[in-house]
């Protein structure tokens, strides 16, 4: 029987976490879309009962991050059905500072796991180092040339990898009941600095370039990319630019007793698994 359920099981945390489970030798059910071992999709509760059944301790995360109230109520509904269930322990996946801002698409998400009644651990990571070698950034990465409007902003990107571990031990351990852990990388480091490093570690020249907020909204609108989204992302990509991501934060330390994974040794272990050759293949979160 499953102990475990991982939601996103086949996405960037997902599947680190279920592999991690299964190496361990426990039972794990991951629920995604496409590709899980069941169906699972947050806008079809009729689908839960299934994925939800047997399970002790589960991984939850919002694919779709909406600032519409509806969208806003998903996560919220899940808690109470895994509640309702039988499980005995969650696990959220969120982002800094949430709890502080009432506003925040993840605010309401937050607010019914620290109120369900059950063990619970909220991780709330800053930007994944592999944005750039699996998700948003990787196409530029592959191009050369990565253009964002960040300007000389910086922050600590944290390794999927160590999110996983950190969720693994909340998932599956004692003491980290009543926790939300901001996870960071070891040091703050700036784009241009991260695309040299990338380029060190592929062998070849990447570099950062800048571009203004309202051009890089024109340019993402050009593309395809809805309005709505691309004025979003570039109010995050905003927050960087103005130093408002630049810090480093205890969540893995204090988490996991040891001190979270450099960036050059993410760079390293992603151009040795060939995610900067010509034939990467991306993945969701």
């Amino acid at each position: 029987m499953s102990e475990f359920l991982i939601v996103g099981g086949t996405g960037k945390t997902g599947r680190r976490i279920a592999k991690r489970l299964r190496n361990a030798g426990l039972g794990v059910r991951t629920a995604s879309r496409t590709g899980g071992d069941v169906p699972f999709d947050l806008g079809e509760p009729s689908g839960w009962p299934r994925a939800l059944a047997g399970i002790t301790a589960a991984y939850l995360l919002e694919p779709e991050v909406q600032g519409t109230e509806e969208g806003q109520r998903r996560i919220p509904r899940l808690v109470h059905a895994a509640a309702a269930a039988g499980v005995r322990r969650l696990v959220l996946l969120s982002a800094p500072g949430v709890e502080s801002n009432e506003a925040h698409p993840l605010w309401q998400a937050e607010e019914a796991v620290r109120n369900s009644g059950l063990e619970w651990t909220i991780v709330q990571p800053n930007w994944f180092a592999q944005n750039f070698s699996e998700d948003f950034w990787l196409p530029g990465i592959l191009a050369g040339s990565l253009v964002l409007p960040v300007g000389d902003g910086a922050t600590a990107f944290v390794d999927a990898e160590d999110i996983a571990d950190v969720a693994v031990a909340a998932l599956t351990g004692d003491g980290h009941h009543g926790q939300a852990y901001v996870l960071t990388g070891p040091r703050v480091i700036s784009f241009d600095e991260a695309a040299g490093l990338i380029g060190t570690a592929a062998g070849r020249t990447i570099r950062h370039v800048d571009i203004g907020p309202e051009d890089f909204i024109r340019a993402q609108i050009a593309a395809g990319v809805p309005a709505g989204a691309a004025r979003q992302m570039t109010r995050l990509y905003e927050g960087i630019r103005n130093g408002g991501h630049a810090a480093v934060y205890d969540g893995v330390p204090r988490a996991l007793g040891r001190p979270p994974r450099a960036f050059e040794d993410f760079a390293a272990a992603a151009a040795a698994a060939g995610a900067w050759s010509t034939n990467s293949q991306t993945h969701r979160s």
